[in-house]
């Protein structure tokens, strides 16, 4: 017996990490992806150099201990994603 949400995608309900080109990255519950967009749920946003702290600096850091939801839903176009990976793939 399979999941019900099929048409929400094969990452729904799944902790993800969405890098952008620029300087922004996101860590948020997958609710949505398709060919256009990604829904993303209780979402963390990091800024490159912020506090110190590259991307790959502050995901390995969340990876261990969590994140703070800064926005209870985003939405990104996928022109705007680089990666969308499984926060489970840092650890």
């Amino acid at each position: 017996m399979g999941t019900f949400h099929d048409d929400l995608g094969e990452l729904h309900g799944i902790t993800v990490v969405v890098d952008t080109p620029g300087d922004t990255i996101y860590i948020g519950r997958c609710h949505e992806m398709n060919d256009e967009k990604i829904v993303l749920l209780s979402v963390d946003e990091h800024t490159d150099g912020s506090g110190g702290a590259s991307k790959a600096d502050w995901v390995a850091k969340a990876a261990k201990v969590g994140v703070w939801e800064k926005h209870k839903t985003l939405v990104l176009p996928l022109t705007e994603v680089a990666s969308v990976k499984r926060l489970g793939e840092y650890r």
